[in-house]
């Protein structure tokens, strides 16, 4: 397994807040910043799992309260981002994936390349750029990113 860690902003020092991973990949938090969800990319061998994980974040940092969020059903789960309504839009090998708050899968946007990592930008941050194998794509959305300065 692996871990996932935490810099104290104050002391520097550096703790394993999560354990149980077989290979956490990318991290974001909601826009609230209450939640820390994280993929499992799982392993090079077996390629399971293949999940989002989320966990409440208390005022210290501890993360409590692990549970599955949802399932990539081609490729890995790897750079995600959140949109205004909460939404979690997720790199997949077939493209953007665009999950509930729930962790419905509530569509895809398909990419003729293996999708690596993706987020919000433009002047309303309603343009999503893509990065993939050997490209950049870039879509507009009807719904705009959450990004922090």
């Amino acid at each position: 397994t692996r871990n996932v860690y935490r810099i104290d902003p104050l002391s520097g020092a550096i703790k394993a807040v999560v354990r149980d991973f077989i290979q956490p990949n990318g991290l974001a938090f909601s826009p609230d910043e209450a939640r820390l969800y994280i993929a499992d990319s799982g392993s090079a061998k077996h390629q399971v799992p293949r999940h989002i994980r989320v966990f409440d974040v208390a005022v210290d940092g501890v993360l409590a309260n692990g549970r599955y969020f949802c399932s990539i059903d081609n490729g890995n789960p790897d750079g995600f981002r959140f949109d205004v309504a909460g939404n979690l839009w997720c790199s997949a090998a077939d493209g953007v994936h665009c999950f509930d708050t729930d962790g419905t899968l509530l569509g895809k946007i398909l990419v003729p390349q293996t999708v690596s990592n993706l987020t919000f930008g433009g002047p309303k941050k309603n343009r999503l750029f893509i990065t993939a194998t050997q490209s950049l794509y870039s879509i507009y959305t009807a719904t705009n990113g959450v990004q922090y300065p």
